[in-house]
């Protein structure tokens, strides 16, 4: 499975409740669980998952900041690209010590003043390593190489 928006964050946005220049995101590490058709349509809050990474080394329970960039619209494809990259490592955060197999990561938009409140964090997008990924304590390195896309 390629990289994929879940299916309500286009109401978040209707809504108004996502704005990738101004809201804080944060993405978790899922463990070998490719998000199926129905978990897109169905996983709205970071409390629907239940397949994120244990702790291990320094990755921390809830995931890690990113940064989102709203990039130029696109018009030959109907649609506005949204950059987003770790916030930590110049774009590349490393979990060093750690001992980590996933294949992917759940982009989301942290809605609390901390990570405790999982029922609250709007589900943005999946984004696909193209395969597991592992760490035997050692480093585990998350890059995001492509934005994700709102159609307009």
């Amino acid at each position: 499975m390629a990289s994929q928006n879940f299916t309500n964050l286009s109401q978040h946005q209707a809504k108004g409740t996502i704005d990738f220049s101004a809201d804080t995101f944060y993405a978790l590490l899922i463990n070998t669980t490719v998000p199926s058709e129905a978990n897109l349509d169905a996983w709205v809050f970071r409390s629907d998952v239940t397949d994120e990474h244990a702790v291990s080394g320094n990755y921390t329970a809830g995931g890690f900041a990113c940064t989102a960039t709203v990039d130029a619209l696109d018009t030959a494809n109907n649609r506005t690209p949204v950059t987003i990259v770790p916030a930590v490592g110049n774009g590349n955060a490393v979990f060093s010590s750690s001992t980590i197999s996933s294949n992917g990561a759940l982009i989301f938009r942290r809605v609390g003043a901390d990570l405790t409140t999982p029922a609250d964090d709007e589900l943005v997008a999946f984004v696909d390593f193209g395969g597991t990924i592992t760490s035997t304590n050692g480093d585990f390195n998350v890059t995001f190489s492509t934005p994700i896309y709102i159609n307009v």
